[in-house]
């Protein structure tokens, strides 16, 4: 959602400072690994129970993340290689991060608690699988209430005010699950109406 509204306006914003870094020698890929690196430390920091620490980390992982496809348009670079690398290395991003608040819950709740996580976390790859199964097949499935952008607006949240973290967790579940069932239905319907144009 935020994607959607929000994405031509932040690439105007990001486009000169593409343009700045291409002129200092950083590639598309270097900005990539540099947000993998600030996920890693995100991770171990939450997991570590250091949440407004990760949070920085988080923020930090997101600036490289803007950047990248900039860079790369600047460069003259954009390639499936790099949209490819660029998708995978988001997945990673995001298991890192569930994974962290999943380690943290799991030393300071004990239970249960730490399968909500990963809960968020299965419902996310859905969403992403989703997406990439449908344009495979020729539809479109973007959109949703939940998607990439905010789910880490939302955890930011969390991490920020430690008490709000577990509802914010079962907020973004709860929203997650409906974004998946969003994008399903928006596919079957285009599947649907193929089939109804296949057999007028």
């Amino acid at each position: 959602m935020l994607d959607g509204n929000f994405r031509n306006g932040v690439d105007r914003l990001v486009r000169p400072v593409g343009r700045f870094l291409v002129r200092l020698g950083v590639s598309a890929n270097f900005l990539t690994c540099i947000g993998l690196g600030m996920s890693v430390a995100a991770c171990l920091l939450i997991g570590n129970s250091q949440l407004q620490l990760g949070l920085i980390f988080l923020i930090l992982t997101a600036v490289p993340d803007l950047l990248d496809g900039a860079v790369a348009v600047a460069a003259g670079t954009t390639s499936k290689r790099g949209a490819f690398f660029d998708s995978t290395a988001d997945r990673v991003t995001d298991g890192l991060l569930l994974c962290g608040v999943a380690w943290h819950l799991a030393d300071t709740k004990g239970g249960t608690i730490m399968l909500l996580p990963m809960a968020v976390l299965a419902t996310a790859s859905l969403i992403s699988y989703e997406r990439a199964k449908a344009e495979l097949l020729g539809y479109e499935a973007k959109g949703g209430l939940m998607e990439r952008a905010e789910r880490m607006v939302v955890l930011g949240f969390g991490l920020c005010f430690e008490v709000l973290l577990i509802p914010v967790l079962w907020i973004m579940l709860a929203l997650t699950s409906a974004t998946a069932l969003q994008r399903f239905f928006k596919v079957w319907r285009q599947a649907t109406n193929d089939i109804s144009s296949n057999q007028s």
